[in-house]
């Protein structure tokens, strides 16, 4: 009879693991994979995402003046494509841990070479990559889940925000990217297919010599002689360098060229183009 009864116990036990293994249940904290492209690479993060679920966030769940993993569960991190420019400071290209001291009205910010730190005993500090301080801007409402979002967003800078509850945390990371541009152009030109209109539009939307641009728009409309988006970027330099009526006569052509491909977006920019230097 003993050995019926511990027979049918390890029977249940097994049935009530077999059942267990077959539960799914949604994380927690659900971890987030962030990839942002970014200059001429890319920022990638990896961090969960606590909720509020009711609780008093900073001051007390996430106590002010203590080392915080910035998230939930394994440490977060933050890979960098390129090289990059945090606090002044140049950041090789590579993967780092995303560390924070919060603070009721400031923050520090922590880029370290540690990949592993969950919890502050963990922390050392001649790790360090990088510190900064940040505000800590109140919202006029609440946010739920720990968030961490990449804003302002340009060629060469952007804001990295920490969101929670109703704290908002934002600092800028930079990099350089004009020089290997101009590397790159520079040795695209000295071969067959030269990429005159991608190198005049740098030219173009970065202030650069117009003047060169607009010898590359002219090169480039004669490799493609029916591409009204080349014209009508010619046209905007020619308007950019003060030749208003050469401006609106490429204007015109790109606009009939658009007309001609069925391209109604670029007729209407002609259009509001043109209007403008009248």
């Amino acid at each position: 009879m003993k050995k019926f009864v511990l027979s049918l116990a390890i029977l249940s036990f097994c049935y009530l693991q077999s059942s267990a293994q077959q539960i799914k249940t949604p994380a927690p904290s659900p971890p987030q994979f962030v990839k942002q492209d970014f200059g001429l690479s890319s920022i990638e993060l990896s961090y969960s995402r606590p909720g509020v679920k009711g609780r008093s966030v900073f001051g007390d769940l996430v106590p002010y003046g203590k080392v915080w993993r910035t998230g939930a569960n394994s440490a977060t991190t933050i890979t960098f494509g390129d090289d990059v420019i945090i606090g002044d400071k140049k950041i090789p290209a590579g993967k780092y841990g995303l560390l924070t001291i919060p603070g009721a009205q400031e923050w520090t910010i922590i880029i370290t070479k540690q990949l592993d730190v969950t919890s502050p005993a963990a922390y050392k500090q001649d790790q360090d990559v990088v510190r900064l301080t940040a505000r800590a801007d109140d919202l006029p409402f609440p946010i739920e889940n720990f968030t961490i979002l990449f804003s302002n967003v340009t060629a060469n800078s952007c804001d990295l925000q920490l969101v929670w509850d109703r704290t908002v945390v934002s600092f800028p990371i930079k990099t350089e990217i004009d020089s290997k541009i101009m590397a790159q152009i520079d040795e695209a030109m000295n071969k067959d297919n030269k990429p005159y209109f991608a190198a005049a539009m740098y030219y173009l939307d970065n202030g650069r010599d117009l003047n060169k641009a607009l010898e590359w728009f002219n090169k480039a409309t004669e490799q493609s002689p029916t591409a009204f988006f080349i014209f009508y970027q010619k046209a905007k330099c020619l308007a950019k360098l003060g030749k208003k009526q050469d401006a609106i006569a490429v204007a015109q052509k790109s606009m009939q060229l658009a007309k001609d491909a069925k391209n109604d977006d670029y007729v209407a920019l002609n259009e509001k183009l043109i209007a403008s230097l009248r």
